[in-house]
């Protein structure tokens, strides 16, 4: 009798020691499936991050002999967008008129977009002294912000989020249309329709004349490249470079360097 429960204690710890290396193999088993799909994703990501750096540079190179036109081509995988940035409003230098005329040209209606154009003077103008219809540091502790006018130039589009009056749909809007890159006056030859409309509005409907060159040679673009690769996966890249000839020929240097979430 004790021979037999000796034996069926001694299959019990088989049975038990047999599941549990079922479940060791299997944990195993699942954790290099998972480890081995992680780094397909990553070889997969860094595929299309390099393609996608590899078409930025693939511009910016023939922009360097030549000076392609702004528009959109698709490569492959890729698709390719150039922007001027001369044809671009650039807020810390653009008047309150055209950023009033900008402003209804994406949709602000015409009180708001005298008063947000004069608010965002007064956030980059070096004076304490408020605009009619714009806000200096009172209006923003008013409001309940805890930060006023820096009264020095945005340093970036985003920073306009933090205007007084501005939100995120008008901002959004807007954005496209911007460049803290751009001359102090838009050019009318590489604007689009909407900033080309605005100018119409400040300037009087005339001619317009195709984009010059700035004194120093230089010229800013935007590239933006999304490249796409299987099962609905994709890596954006945008770029901010400026190409302009110096003492040493022509060159380039790069300004922003980002991978925003592509809507």
């Amino acid at each position: 009798m004790t021979k037999s429960r000796d034996q069926g204690f001694a299959l019990l710890i088989v049975l038990w020691t047999m599941v549990l290396l079922a479940l060791l193999v299997t944990g195993i088993t699942g954790t290099g499936r998972s480890e081995a799909q992680l780094a397909t994703n990553l070889r997969a990501n860094a595929q299309l991050q390099a393609a996608a750096d590899g078409a930025v540079y693939d511009v910016i190179f023939h922009s360097l002999a030549n000076a392609p036109l702004p528009g959109e081509t698709v490569r492959g995988p890729a698709r390719i967008v150039v922007e001027d940035e001369a044809g671009k409003v650039n807020p810390n230098t653009a008047s309150p008129r055209l950023l009033q005329a900008l402003l209804r040209h994406v949709g602000v209606t015409n009180g708001p977009a005298v008063s947000l154009a004069a608010t965002i003077a007064d956030w980059r103008d070096d004076n304490s002294t408020r605009s009619a219809g714009g806000a200096k540091a009172a209006d923003y502790v008013a409001a309940g912000k805890n930060y006023g006018p820096p009264q020095e130039a945005f340093q970036s589009i985003t920073e306009l989020s933090n205007v007084l009056g501005m939100t995120p749909e008008i901002l959004v809007r807007l954005a496209p249309h911007l460049s803290i890159y751009g001359p102090a006056e838009p050019q009318p030859g590489v604007a689009d329709p909407v900033v080309a409309a605005a100018l119409r509005d400040v300037a009087g409907d005339q001619d317009t004349a195709p984009a010059a060159p700035s004194a120093s040679g230089s010229r800013t673009l935007a590239i933006s490249v999304i490249v796409s690769g299987p099962n609905g996966a994709h890596f954006a890249r945008r770029a901010e470079v400026r190409i302009g000839t110096g003492d040493n020929g022509p060159g380039y240097s790069i300004l922003t360097w980002t991978a925003p979430v592509p809507e």
